[in-house]
Protein backbone atom coordinates (compact mmCIF):
# COMPACT_ATOMS: atom_id res chain seq x y z
CA UNK A 1 0.00 0.00 0.00
CA UNK A 2 1.47 3.36 -1.03
CA UNK A 3 0.27 5.33 2.01
CA UNK A 4 1.71 3.43 4.96
CA UNK A 5 -0.21 5.51 7.52
CA UNK A 6 -3.49 4.01 6.26
CA UNK A 7 -2.23 0.40 6.22
CA UNK A 8 -3.76 -1.58 9.10
CA UNK A 9 -2.43 -5.02 10.08
CA UNK A 10 -4.48 -5.54 13.25
CA UNK A 11 -6.58 -8.69 12.93
CA UNK A 12 -9.34 -7.36 15.20
CA UNK A 13 -9.71 -4.26 13.00
CA UNK A 14 -9.96 -6.42 9.89
CA UNK A 15 -12.58 -8.65 11.52
CA UNK A 16 -14.62 -5.62 12.61
CA UNK A 17 -14.79 -4.30 9.04
CA UNK A 18 -15.75 -7.70 7.65
CA UNK A 19 -18.46 -8.07 10.29
CA UNK A 20 -19.86 -4.57 9.73
CA UNK A 21 -20.10 -4.83 5.92
CA UNK A 22 -23.11 -6.73 4.60
CA UNK A 23 -21.89 -7.06 1.03
CA UNK A 24 -18.79 -6.64 -1.10
CA UNK A 25 -17.54 -6.96 -4.66
CA UNK A 26 -16.10 -10.21 -6.01
CA UNK A 27 -13.66 -9.64 -8.88
CA UNK A 28 -13.00 -12.41 -11.40
CA UNK A 29 -11.44 -12.81 -14.83
CA UNK A 30 -13.88 -13.86 -17.57
CA UNK A 31 -12.35 -14.62 -20.97
CA UNK A 32 -9.42 -12.37 -20.19
CA UNK A 33 -11.62 -9.46 -19.09
CA UNK A 34 -12.46 -8.19 -15.58
CA UNK A 35 -15.84 -9.22 -14.20
CA UNK A 36 -17.27 -7.99 -10.87
CA UNK A 37 -20.33 -9.03 -8.85
CA UNK A 38 -21.80 -7.53 -5.66
CA UNK A 39 -22.51 -10.28 -3.12
CA UNK A 40 -23.62 -10.84 0.45
CA UNK A 41 -20.95 -12.75 2.32
CA UNK A 42 -19.77 -14.07 5.63
CA UNK A 43 -16.21 -14.28 6.95
CA UNK A 44 -16.14 -17.64 8.69
CA UNK A 45 -13.24 -19.71 9.99
CA UNK A 46 -10.68 -17.64 8.08
CA UNK A 47 -12.40 -17.68 4.67
CA UNK A 48 -14.99 -15.66 2.78
CA UNK A 49 -18.16 -17.51 1.76
CA UNK A 50 -20.91 -16.65 -0.75
CA UNK A 51 -24.11 -18.46 -1.69
CA UNK A 52 -26.29 -18.47 -4.78
CA UNK A 53 -27.52 -20.34 -7.81
CA UNK A 54 -25.67 -23.34 -9.21
CA UNK A 55 -25.53 -21.89 -12.72
CA UNK A 56 -24.79 -18.63 -14.48
CA UNK A 57 -21.88 -16.45 -15.56
CA UNK A 58 -20.34 -16.30 -12.08
CA UNK A 59 -20.25 -20.10 -11.75
CA UNK A 60 -18.91 -20.62 -15.28
CA UNK A 61 -16.22 -17.99 -14.71
CA UNK A 62 -15.01 -19.54 -11.45
CA UNK A 63 -14.84 -22.98 -13.04
CA UNK A 64 -12.56 -21.56 -15.73
CA UNK A 65 -10.37 -19.49 -13.40
CA UNK A 66 -10.32 -20.04 -9.63
CA UNK A 67 -8.42 -16.82 -8.84
CA UNK A 68 -10.52 -14.14 -7.19
CA UNK A 69 -10.38 -10.95 -5.16
CA UNK A 70 -13.06 -9.62 -2.81
CA UNK A 71 -13.34 -6.02 -1.64
CA UNK A 72 -15.53 -4.64 1.14
CA UNK A 73 -15.80 -0.95 2.04
CA UNK A 74 -17.24 0.56 5.21
CA UNK A 75 -18.00 4.28 4.70
CA UNK A 76 -17.31 6.83 7.40
CA UNK A 77 -17.99 10.58 7.35
CA UNK A 78 -17.93 12.67 4.21
CA UNK A 79 -15.58 15.60 4.83
CA UNK A 80 -16.54 18.79 2.94
CA UNK A 81 -13.72 21.07 1.83
CA UNK A 82 -14.98 23.99 3.96
CA UNK A 83 -14.30 21.94 7.11
CA UNK A 84 -10.68 22.95 6.45
CA UNK A 85 -11.52 26.70 6.33
CA UNK A 86 -10.88 27.09 2.62
CA UNK A 87 -12.93 27.83 -0.50
CA UNK A 88 -10.78 25.43 -2.54
CA UNK A 89 -12.42 22.12 -3.40
CA UNK A 90 -9.22 20.09 -3.00
CA UNK A 91 -9.51 19.03 0.68
CA UNK A 92 -12.95 17.41 0.22
CA UNK A 93 -12.80 13.69 0.95
CA UNK A 94 -14.52 10.76 2.62
CA UNK A 95 -13.12 8.64 5.41
CA UNK A 96 -13.55 4.87 5.10
CA UNK A 97 -12.28 1.41 5.93
CA UNK A 98 -11.70 -1.29 3.33
CA UNK A 99 -10.51 -4.88 3.31
CA UNK A 100 -9.21 -6.63 0.20
CA UNK A 101 -8.87 -10.42 0.16
CA UNK A 102 -7.10 -12.21 -2.70
CA UNK A 103 -7.08 -15.97 -3.08
CA UNK A 104 -8.44 -19.16 -4.58
CA UNK A 105 -12.13 -19.95 -5.05
CA UNK A 106 -13.68 -23.39 -4.59
CA UNK A 107 -17.13 -24.97 -4.30
CA UNK A 108 -18.41 -26.52 -1.08
CA UNK A 109 -20.19 -29.80 -1.82
CA UNK A 110 -20.81 -31.30 1.63
CA UNK A 111 -24.32 -30.64 2.97
CA UNK A 112 -23.27 -30.36 6.61
CA UNK A 113 -20.53 -27.87 5.74
CA UNK A 114 -22.99 -25.84 3.66
CA UNK A 115 -25.30 -25.70 6.67
CA UNK A 116 -22.51 -24.38 8.93
CA UNK A 117 -21.70 -21.61 6.47
CA UNK A 118 -25.33 -20.58 6.02
CA UNK A 119 -25.88 -20.56 9.79
CA UNK A 120 -22.89 -18.22 10.12
CA UNK A 121 -24.36 -15.98 7.41
CA UNK A 122 -27.75 -15.94 9.16
CA UNK A 123 -26.14 -15.04 12.50
CA UNK A 124 -24.45 -12.12 10.76
CA UNK A 125 -27.43 -10.78 8.80
CA UNK A 126 -30.32 -11.72 11.13
CA UNK A 127 -28.92 -11.20 14.60
CA UNK A 128 -32.36 -11.21 16.20
CA UNK A 129 -32.91 -14.87 15.28
CA UNK A 130 -36.45 -15.96 14.49
CA UNK A 131 -35.52 -18.90 12.28
CA UNK A 132 -34.97 -22.64 12.61
CA UNK A 133 -31.27 -23.46 12.66
CA UNK A 134 -30.10 -24.87 9.34
CA UNK A 135 -29.06 -28.53 9.30
CA UNK A 136 -28.73 -30.98 6.44
CA UNK A 137 -30.68 -33.68 8.26
CA UNK A 138 -33.72 -31.41 8.72
CA UNK A 139 -36.29 -32.12 6.02
CA UNK A 140 -37.13 -28.42 5.58
CA UNK A 141 -33.53 -27.72 4.54
CA UNK A 142 -32.21 -30.85 2.81
CA UNK A 143 -33.41 -30.05 -0.72
CA UNK A 144 -32.43 -26.41 -0.38
CA UNK A 145 -28.91 -27.33 0.70
CA UNK A 146 -28.56 -29.76 -2.21
CA UNK A 147 -29.53 -27.02 -4.67
CA UNK A 148 -27.71 -24.02 -3.24
CA UNK A 149 -24.14 -23.30 -4.29
CA UNK A 150 -21.66 -22.25 -1.61
CA UNK A 151 -18.41 -20.69 -2.82
CA UNK A 152 -15.34 -20.33 -0.62
CA UNK A 153 -12.59 -17.77 -1.13
CA UNK A 154 -9.51 -19.04 0.68
CA UNK A 155 -7.48 -15.83 1.12
CA UNK A 156 -3.76 -15.94 0.36
CA UNK A 157 -3.41 -12.22 1.02
CA UNK A 158 -5.47 -9.82 3.16
CA UNK A 159 -4.91 -6.07 3.23
CA UNK A 160 -6.80 -3.43 5.18
CA UNK A 161 -6.90 0.33 4.56
CA UNK A 162 -8.46 2.64 7.14
CA UNK A 163 -8.49 6.35 6.34
CA UNK A 164 -9.52 8.50 9.30
CA UNK A 165 -7.19 11.47 9.23
CA UNK A 166 -3.88 9.80 10.06
CA UNK A 167 -2.18 12.09 7.51
CA UNK A 168 -3.37 15.27 9.28
CA UNK A 169 -1.36 17.15 11.87
CA UNK A 170 -2.78 17.43 15.40
CA UNK A 171 -4.20 20.92 14.87
CA UNK A 172 -6.10 20.03 11.70
CA UNK A 173 -7.33 16.76 13.21
CA UNK A 174 -8.60 18.53 16.34
CA UNK A 175 -10.44 21.15 14.24
CA UNK A 176 -11.96 18.44 12.07
CA UNK A 177 -13.08 16.47 15.13
CA UNK A 178 -14.81 19.58 16.47
CA UNK A 179 -16.67 20.14 13.21
CA UNK A 180 -17.79 16.51 13.15
CA UNK A 181 -18.97 16.84 16.77
CA UNK A 182 -20.96 19.93 15.79
CA UNK A 183 -22.59 18.11 12.85
CA UNK A 184 -23.16 15.12 15.13
CA UNK A 185 -24.74 12.57 12.79
CA UNK A 186 -24.52 8.92 13.82
CA UNK A 187 -21.81 8.25 11.26
CA UNK A 188 -19.90 11.33 12.42
CA UNK A 189 -19.85 10.09 16.00
CA UNK A 190 -18.62 6.69 14.84
CA UNK A 191 -15.98 8.37 12.67
CA UNK A 192 -14.71 10.39 15.66
CA UNK A 193 -14.36 7.16 17.63
CA UNK A 194 -12.32 5.62 14.81
CA UNK A 195 -10.20 8.76 14.46
CA UNK A 196 -9.29 8.64 18.12
CA UNK A 197 -8.47 4.94 17.98
CA UNK A 198 -6.26 5.07 14.87
CA UNK A 199 -4.56 8.34 15.80
CA UNK A 200 -3.36 7.34 19.26
CA UNK A 201 -0.23 9.19 20.32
Amino acid sequence: MRRAEFDVKDENSINEVLEACEYGTLSLINNGKPYCIALNFVYFQGSIYFHGSNEGKKIDTIKENQNGAFLVVQPYSTIPSYFFDTVAACPATQFFASVLLEGILSFIENGDEKAKVLNALMKKLQKDGGYEEIAYDKAMYTKMLDKVTIIRLNPQNISCKIKVGQNLNDEKRDKLTQKLENRASNIDMHTIKQMKFYNKK
